[in-house]
């Protein structure tokens, strides 16, 4: 079993790139059964990804990766049925419902895995299917779907502006007959670089707002696109750089997208400097508590920020409040930090953690992958070592985590 060591107590100080977004190449990838031959670039290397790739692959398509480059033929698809296995290796696997069904009429999937984080339905992204025409039946753990010729452009309002569903959607729509049009969808910036994604293999939307117009093509051809920057991965560094009082520039990275994490960070007590694709954060030698915190649907501060920057508060003067809003199990990460001497009091969706002096080095367990993250910023900030198990969770979401920490003074080895 793999572990990581980490030695606390050590200021992080230097430069991070920040790789390309894990929320956006997903979707991206199961885009790419729509179309003949697509570049992408700025592809981060996760596991998640690979579970991707290993799902394009048996479907039929030939892949080729090079460094951050990732080239997807989908010419000629073979196989429409996914095996349960692949399902569970993540949760964006129900993505590719939508493009399979687009591509050819049927497809049998098995309900997706990924993080436990409580109730995740994809009832929403049915049931927008089922508006476009298509056919679903659930049965013995399995979807199986159809759909007669092509999908037909309806009108869809989602109750809850969900990323997935929004992006199943969009995939199937953007090669029905006619006009979709989407209400109350999710904003998240990933939906945006998956539209520009099929608009540059020759599809036809606009996003205004939580409003999304797709004008049906017949068909994608190839198309090259460069992935956006990674939100939550320049979130995390930017907690943890104010764990440890630090100061990090991080490069690569689109500052409009952490608009609701910035200013958490400068309530904190932290300096935060913005360029074009730049942030630097000088963090005091203790964080100050921010009186609430409540996870909302973009552009309000997202939720996969949350337990990072509980972990980076724990430390901190005074009581900071949480409010989770998107899952109702969000917490898991709680039970560790206490394990490491932080005072956090959950009732339902709310946290309460009350600062304390300094956090002790424990052993550790991986939850989730944000919680992973969490683990780790909590670690780089105690007094002694702290031991993480589970890192198969943040090795989904990260790429080369710890190495991306050691260049700006962490200690941290891995243990095969």
């Amino acid at each position: 079993m793999q572990r990581l060591l980490i030695d606390g107590g050590r200021r992080l100080e230097g430069e991070v790139p920040i790789h390309g977004a894990k929320n956006a190449v997903l979707p991206i990838l199961a885009a790419t059964l729509l179309g003949g031959r697509s570049t992408l670039y700025n592809c981060p290397a996760l596991s998640d990804v690979d579970a991707a790739g290993k799902i394009l692959a048996m479907l039929g398509c030939i892949l080729e990766r090079q460094d951050d480059r990732i080239t997807v033929d989908a010419r000629d698809i073979t196989y429409l049925d996914l095996p349960e296995q692949l399902m569970r290796e993540m949760r964006s696997s129900i993505l590719f419902l939508g493009a399979i069904l687009a591509r050819c009429g049927r497809a049998c999937l098995s309900f997706p895995g990924g993080c436990e984080l409580g109730a995740r339905p994809i009832d929403l992204h049915i049931e927008g299917l089922r508006r476009l025409g298509a056919s679903i039946v659930e049965e013995h753990g399995c979807l199986r779907c159809r759909i007669d010729g092509r999908f037909r452009g309806a009108e869809i309002t989602l109750p809850f502006p969900s990323v997935g569903a929004t992006e199943n959607i969009l995939l199937a729509a953007v090669t029905a007959e006619g006009r979709t049009i989407l209400h109350n969808a999710a904003r998240e910036p990933e939906i945006c670089d998956l539209a520009d994604f099929l608009n540059a293999c020759g599809g036809a939307v606009t996003v205004e707002g939580d409003c999304i117009t797709v004008e049906g093509v017949e068909a994608l051809h190839d198309g090259v696109h460069r992935v956006i920057p990674d939100r939550i991965e320049a979130a995390t560094y930017l907690c943890a750089g104010a764990a440890t009082g630090g100061e990090l520039l991080l490069a690569g990275v689109c500052p409009r997208h952490l608009s609701a994490v910035l200013p958490m960070l400068e309530k904190a007590g932290c300096r935060i400097e913005a360029g074009e694709n730049s942030i630097h954060l000088r963090a005091p030698a203790r964080l100050s508590a921010v009186d609430s915190v409540k996870t909302m649907p973009y552009p309000g501060f997202p939720t996969d920020a949350q337990a990072p920057l509980m972990a980076a508060l724990c430390p901190a003067q005074g009581t900071s409040m949480f409010g989770e809003n998107i899952f109702e199990a969000r917490s898991k990460h709680v039970g560790e930090l206490l394990r490491m001497g932080a005072r956090i009091e959950v009732e339902g969706r709310v946290a309460l953690v009350r600062g304390v002096e300094s956090l002790s080095g424990a052993n550790l367990c991986c939850t989730d992958l944000r919680g992973g993250a969490a683990m780790v910023i909590a670690a780089l900030a105690a007094e002694g070592r702290s031991t993480l198990i589970g890192l198969r969770h943040i090795d989904r979401g990260y790429q080369d985590l710890e190495q991306g920490l050691c260049r700006v003074g962490a200690k941290i080895s891995r243990e095969r």
